[in-house]
């Protein structure tokens, strides 16, 4: 762990279930802000943004600092880390959430506020397919993750006008994407199928019958 300040805050947490379902993806993570989890550590006037690393597990013990020379945050990138193999990368920048009016995880079901909800309460690693490959881009990257792999991630709190870390979380717990599923271990049998699948399929059965059976009927009182 990064001793630089010796963090006790925990560290980020997988989104509730109702925010993210499927969570992880094969190729993201949703986490939660760190609402209320900074401040004690914030100071009237001042400006202050959220960092977030992430890194794959198997990243060196000794690569995994988020700060610089003089307390400066680390701004490595995920190319220059190797997509997280070689320590952590910066994939997120945001505002420090308001912990006084954090969203209410009810508006999620109401289609005209979920997407508010979700931008305000979380956090998602991995969501840009498209900055990589894009030389004119120039915010932070957060390309999609690797499937099946193991990652953790931090929250670090950056004091803007010094440009300074102020306060950081622990480590999170080891978060694995999901595997590719080959195609050959797909489960075709129809008991593994949706209700919605089978009666699609009965209907167009019977229509199928239905229509054969009005083609055959007009051959024979033709003949």
């Amino acid at each position: 762990l990064d001793q630089s300040l010796s963090p006790q805050l925990a560290g980020p947490q997988l989104a509730a279930p109702q925010l993210a379902t499927s969570n992880p993806t094969l190729t993201t993570v949703a986490l939660e802000k760190p609402f209320c989890t900074f401040d004690s550590s914030l100071s009237p006037n001042k400006s202050y943004s959220v960092y977030l690393y992430a890194m794959m597990e198997s990243a060196s013990a000794g690569s995994i600092l988020v700060t610089a020379q003089g307390g400066r945050p680390l701004n490595s990138t995920v190319q220059q880390t190797s997509g997280g193999r070689l320590g952590p990368y910066r994939a997120a920048v945001f505002g420090v959430p308001n912990c006084a009016a954090p969203p209410n995880p009810a508006d999620a079901g109401d289609v005209n506020k979920v997407a508010d909800v979700l931008k305000r309460h979380l956090v998602r690693v991995g969501g840009d397919g498209t900055c990589l490959h894009d030389p004119n881009f120039r915010d932070v990257c957060n390309p999609p993750l690797a499937p099946d792999t193991t990652y953790r991630f931090k929250y670090t709190l950056v004091d803007n006008t010094d440009g300074i870390v102020k306060d950081q979380t622990l480590w999170s717990d080891p978060i694995r994407t999901r595997r590719v599923k080959l195609p050959m271990k797909i489960d075709t049998w129809p008991g593994r199928r949706s209700g919605g699948m089978i009666v699609i399929t009965s209907i167009l059965s019977v229509f199928l019958f239905l229509l054969l059976s009005g083609f055959l009927a007009s051959v024979f009182s033709t003949v």
